[in-house]
């Protein structure tokens, strides 16, 4: 339940009143609502709001590239309609977009207020520092630098990108105002409420303003990254599954699947890399949060569930042996990854091997980890006569004394009743399915 002050009733009134709220439920742009009788808030009451609920809340530092690039052109899409309702955008944070149902959509139905005539855009900065400057920053220098999120919780300091990027960025005109100029303007006047949030530091006519965000916009579409080679990204085509390998791993997976899953479940899909195995999963889970450390991985995920129109699958970037913690004021602003992911489901395949080995994690030590996150678990040992376990072992000594089927299996079961189990043919590898003890 979301509460609406008396000292915002008018400005919600005139999101209603004007028909931009009809608009942007009804193009999908902006969480649909419907007003509660619920009693028990804070006084000064005006209305109480029960939004659509979203499954599961993910934060911009968990997204691709082009994840974030289309919620930065939601933004617009939203600040270009209400202008023409007679409202503006006060908060253009990224933080204010969530996944749902396969597209961005915005959350924040209290971002509004009544336009004036000659007033600049007041979130013109944020939307720079949240959306402009980090997808700049991975156009032009690295897709890594989106982990600056994380560390900047009210969007990138335009001075600090401004000197990352290099000195071509100066002859792309929208470079050059949105983030050098804008940038100096910010060092040089200090006071952040004169000019972090104003447009330019002039006045605009409402019609200069539109014509500020299609430019903003064409310039967000401009922007691109390359789909280069990475060291997961092409995953799939370097397995040593053979063809019938892989066929009995799907179904051992569907059927897996379809005796421990259920519509109403959130399975996390920990390594899904560009997903094929999480489109199986998919087909039997209310939602599938598809997990990878790769971020080319993610990107070509995200833009393969776009093109097809997936409603249910929401690819993020994770790394599990430096899981996504909690940040913000008192550490509750942003919750944590197993915060979020408790008592839901978990599907970890040809995962366990470079936890174990390449980050020497213990296998007791996984096993403790996934059982205070899942409640059911669908997992695959990869042992050590694998091939892609003798790579791993190519360049260090093999230390790991406890990793094999017995040992595994002695681990997982002190905190999981293990209830099925299946060798994938043409392998060594076996896949389990598994319930926490209680």
């Amino acid at each position: 339940l979301r509460q609406v002050n008396i000292s915002y009733a008018p400005e919600y009134d005139a999101c209603v009143e004007s028909g931009l709220y009809d608009r942007l439920t009804g193009a999908n742009l902006l969480i649909p609502h419907t007003e509660s009788d619920d009693a028990g808030m804070m006084p000064g009451k005006y209305r109480i709001l029960m939004p659509e609920e979203i499954p599961y809340v993910s934060y911009p530092y968990e997204w691709s590239f082009s994840q974030l690039k289309d919620a930065a052109l939601l933004t617009l899409e939203i600040q270009k309609t209400a202008l023409e309702s007679g409202l503006s955008l006060k908060d253009a944070t990224a933080y204010n977009v969530q996944f749902h149902k396969g597209r961005p959509i915005f959350i924040d139905s209290l971002s509004f207020e009544r336009y004036i005539e000659g007033e600049p855009w007041i979130a013109y900065g944020q939307f720079c520092q949240h959306f402009l400057a980090p997808l700049t920053l991975m156009t032009v220098s690295d897709l890594r630098l989106r982990q600056l999120g994380s560390r900047y919780i009210d969007g990138l300091p335009l001075d600090l990108v401004s000197g990352m990027l290099p000195i071509s960025t100066y002859f792309n005109y929208s470079i050059l105002a949105h983030i050098h100029l804008h940038a100096r303007s910010q060092v040089k006047h200090q006071d952040a409420a004169k000019t972090q949030n104003t447009t330019a530091g002039s006045k605009l006519s409402k019609s200069m303003l539109a014509s500020l965000i299609t430019s903003m916009t064409r310039a967000v579409e401009r922007l691109s990254v390359k789909d280069v080679p990475t060291e997961w990204g092409e995953y799939y085509l370097d397995t040593n599954y053979s063809e019938e390998a892989m066929q009995h791993k799907e179904t051992i997976l569907e059927n897996f699947a379809n005796n421990y899953l259920g519509p109403d479940k959130i399975v996390h899909d920990l390594g899904a890399n560009t997903g094929r195995f999480s489109r199986i999963v998919a087909k039997h889970a209310k939602t599938v949060i598809a997990h990878d450390i790769d971020e080319m991985a993610v990107e070509r995920h995200y833009r393969d569930i776009k093109s097809r129109g997936a409603t249910n699958i929401l690819p993020l970037i994770l790394d599990l042996a430096n899981p996504t913690p909690a940040i913000g004021w008192n550490l509750k602003e942003r919750s944590s990854f197993p915060d979020r992911a408790k008592g839901t489901t978990g599907v970890a395949l040809a995962l366990v091997h470079h936890l174990c080995i390449s980050n020497n994690v213990p296998l007791q030590k996984l096993a403790q980890f996934l059982f205070e996150l899942f409640e059911t678990l669908i997992i695959e040992f990869v042992p050590k006569e694998d091939s892609q376990v003798q790579r791993l072992l190519a360049t260090r000594r093999d230390i790991f004394d406890e990793y094999d089927v017995a040992g595994f299996e002695q681990s997982f079961s002190r905190y999981f009743l293990i209830r099925e189990r299946c060798a994938v043919n043409e392998s060594s590898r076996i896949m389990y399915a598994m319930t926490r003890r209680v």
